[in-house]
C-alpha cells in the first residue's frame, strides 16, 4: 500500500466557512427579529418558501451534521425508546434524538439549536420517512405539516406527472400566505427560482471538473463544497460561492493539481455518504492512490429543469426528476452514463442499513452493471449516520482488496 500523501486544501474553504456562517448565524436571529421560519426537506419546494418570505431551515442538513459530528450513534436510542424503530431512517432518529436529548453540533455555533418552525413543509420525492419526519415536530410544536406527495420508480418525468406535482407545489401558495403574512410577489419567486437554477449548474460545473484526469475534486470535496446547494438555494450569497470554488478548480485543472497526488484510480461512489467516516474513509483513499470522482449523492442537487418564466411547472419537473425518485432503467442507464463521463474504473456502492431508497445495491444493480461496463465493483455495507452498523476493519481490508482488484486491470 502506498504511503498518505499530502494534498492541497482550497483556498476558496474560508469563504466556505463565511458562507455557512452567515446562514446559521442568520437562522438564530430570525426569531428576535420577527422572521416565520418554514422547515423543509432537502429537495423540498425552497424557491417558494424563500419568495414568500420565510427564513429556511434543513433538518437534514442537521442530520447530516450529526453523523459527521459522530454525535448520532448516542441520540439515535433516545429515538428508538419514544417509539421510532431502529430500522428507519437514521437521520430522522438521530434528528429527534438530537431534540430530544437538547444536544446538536448548532450549540458549537451559539445556537441553542435549530429555530421553532412555523411550517413544516415537505416532499415525498425521496421517501415516506421525511413526512412522519415532519409530523412529528408538528405535534410536538402544533403547527401545520404540509407536503407534496410525488410518485415513485418515475421512468419518463411526462407532462401528466408534472402537471399533478405542480398543482400540488400550487396549493400549498395559500395556507403559506396566511403563515406567512404576506401574499406571494410573481416576480419574487421568479427571482429566487433564477437564482435557484444559477446556484445549480454552477454547481453542476464544479462537479464536472472531475471528469478531469487528473481530478482536482473527491466525492468526499463534494460533500463538503456542497452545503450551499443545499441549504441556500435560491440565494445570491450561494451563486457568489460557486463562481469562486469554481475559478479555483478550472485553474486547478489548468495547472494540473490532482485532488490526490498520483492518482491512480478513479472511482463511482453510489448511495449515501457514511457521514462519520468520510475522513478516514477520504485518508485511505488518498494512500491507495484513489481518487472518488463522481457520486449520484452530490449530483442530486442539480436542477436544470428550473426555469423562472414557469416557476411551478419547472419546479414540480426539477424535483420529480431526481435520482431517488426513478425508476430501476432509469438509475442504471443513469449510472452507466456517469461511469463513462467520469471515466471511472470501478463502483463503490454504499448499502446503507436505514436507507433502502438510497441503497441501489439490492436488486442486482450492480451485477448488471458489471456485465454491461466491464468495471468491478465494491458493495460497503454501512449506514449514513449509524455507526454501530459499520465495521471499520472489514470496510479497510474491502477498500484494500478492491484497489487490488483495479491494479490487476
Amino acid at each position: 500500500m502506498a504511503s498518505p500523501t499530502e494534498r492541497k486544501d482550497f483556498e476558496s474553504t474560508k469563504k466556505l466557512r463565511d458562507v455557512m456562517g452567515k446562514y446559521f448565524a442568520e437562522l438564530g436571529r430570525g426569531p428576535a427579529e420577527g422572521k416565520k421560519t418554514a422547515w423543509c426537506t432537502s429537495v423540498g419546494p425552497a424557491e417558494l418558501l424563500r419568495a414568500l418570505g420565510f427564513q429556511v431551515y434543513f433538518p437534514e442538513n442537521h442530520g447530516a451534521m450529526l453523523g459527521a459530528s459522530r454525535m448520532a450513534t448516542d441520540l439515535i436510542p433516545l429515538a428508538n425508546a419514544r417509539g421510532f424503530s431502529p430500522d428507519i431512517c437514521s437521520y430522522l432518529t438521530s434528528d429527534i434524538g438530537s431534540y430530544l436529548k437538547g444536544q446538536t453540533p448548532l450549540q458549537k455555533m451559539k445556537l441553542d439549536g435549530p429555530p421553532k418552525p412555523d411550517v413544516l413543509v415537505y416532499n415525498t420525492n425521496q421517501c415516506r420517512d421525511v413526512k412522519d419526519w415532519f409530523q412529528f415536530y408538528a405535534r410536538e410544536f402544533g403547527v401545520p405539516c404540509l407536503g407534496i406527495h410525488t410518485p415513485r420508480a418515475i421512468g419518463e418525468v411526462d407532462d401528466a406527472l408534472v402537471h399533478y406535482v405542480a398543482q400540488q407545489i400550487e396549493a400549498l401558495v395559500e395556507p403559506l400566505e396566511k403563515i406567512a403574512g404576506a401574499r406571494l410577489d410573481r416576480s419574487r419567486l421568479e427571482e429566487t427560482v433564477a437564482l435557484s437554477r444559477q446556484c445549480t449548474l454552477l454547481w453542476k460545473s464544479v462537479l464536472e471538473t472531475a471528469a478531469n484526469v487528473p481530478s482536482p475534486l473527491t466525492f468526499f470535496d463534494g460533500t463538503i463544497q456542497m452545503g450551499p446547494a443545499v441549504v441556500l438555494r435560491g440565494a445570491p450569497d450561494a451563486v457568489d460561492y460557486y463562481q469562486t470554488l469554481l475559478a479555483e478548480l478550472n485553474d486547478r485543472v489548468a495547472q494540473g493539481i490532482a485532488a490526490v497526488p498520483g492518482e491512480r484510480f478513479r472511482i463511482y461512489w453510489e448511495g449515501m455518504p457514511i457521514w462519520g467516516k468520510l475522513k478516514d474513509l477520504s485518508t485511505q483513499m488518498l494512500s491507495l492512490g484513489v481518487c472518488v470522482v463522481a457520486s449520484t449523492y452530490c449530483n442530486s442537487w442539480i436542477f436544470e429543469a428550473l426555469d423562472p418564466a414557469d416557476p411551478f411547472r419547472s419546479m414540480a419537473r426539477a424535483y420529480s426528476s431526481i435520482f431517488i425518485c426513478r425508476s430501476e432503467d432509469y438509475k442504471e442507464q443513469y449510472i452507466a452514463d456517469m461511469a463513462a463521463r467520469f471515466r471511472v474504473d470501478g463502483i463503490l456502492y454504499h448499502d446503507a442499513k436505514t436507507c433502502p431508497n438510497n441503497s441501489n445495491n439490492r436488486y442486482e444493480m450492480p451485477q448488471r452493471l458489471q456485465a454491461r461496463l466491464g468495471k468491478p465493483y465494491l458493495v460497503v455495507h454501512g449506514d449514513l449516520n449509524d455507526l454501530r452498523l459499520y465495521s471499520e476493519e472489514q470496510t479497510r481490508t474491502n477498500l484494500e482488496a478492491f484497489a487490488e482488484q483495479l491494479a490487476q486491470g
